[in-house]
């Protein structure tokens, strides 16, 4: 289910369905950034998931739910400063000195570790909105494009920012994003996963908090 089909639907039904749509997105987000990551073994990171305040209107409800500003994720980047040509900069270091392999392998990682965790945000959405509409969700089922239905604008924009730093290959680049979309998906059908993500999205709704920190999180998933 699209975001932009919500017009079709009661202003209730649709404010609700938005609701649950950036819940399920931002939970996907923190989630990644919580379980993913250490799965990875990689430290853990700092962010905070920041809501805009909003007043809905009957009048301006569709322009809300076409503003993906309503909801972001402050932090939770393991990479701070891209390097530019990862792919032959790494190969290059490592045929001048073995011992670099371990700094290398690490920063590999948390350059994979962050897109996944961007990916997994709009595809928490999808497979929330097709549940949501009694459908089975297969997101080898989706072409990666598609993520943009379902908030997912930023989050690739910003993918394709760690790509071009990894290669000026276009053919490494959507061979990498393909691998890592693969990865994001086998994620989010791990069944633990999405308990967490679910757990996360029913606090985030009935939460009504402005800013939900990285401590709380973690205290949601110990309890």
């Amino acid at each position: 289910m699209k975001r932009n089909k919500l017009s079709h639907r009661s202003v209730h039904n649709r404010l609700q369905n938005f609701k649950h749509s950036i819940a399920f997105h931002e939970a996907g987000h923190a989630i990644g950034i919580c379980l993913n990551n250490q799965a990875k073994q990689q430290q853990p990171v700092f962010f905070q998931i920041v809501f805009k305040e909003q007043n809905y209107q009957h009048d301006d409800l569709n322009r809300s739910l076409a503003d993906e500003s309503v909801a972001r994720i402050e932090g939770g980047r393991l990479i701070q400063s891209l390097i530019y040509n990862v792919d032959d900069l790494t190969d290059k270091l490592m045929s001048i000195d073995e011992s670099l392999e371990p700094l290398v392998r690490d920063y590999q990682i948390a350059f994979d570790a962050d897109i996944i965790n961007l990916l997994i945000g709009p595809l928490a959405e999808a497979k929330q909105a097709y549940l949501n509409d009694d459908e089975q969700f297969n997101y080898q089922l989706i072409d990666i494009k598609a993520l943009k239905n379902y908030g997912g604008d930023s989050d690739l924009a910003l993918a394709w920012d760690y790509l071009e730093s990894y290669s000026k290959d276009k053919q490494k680049q959507d061979e990498k994003l393909n691998e890592l979309f693969i990865a994001a998906g086998n994620f989010i059908s791990d069944s633990k996963n999405w308990l967490a993500i679910t757990k996360l999205a029913d606090y985030i709704i009935h939460s009504d908090k402005e800013i939900i920190r990285y401590e709380e999180v973690i205290s949601l998933l110990n309890s």
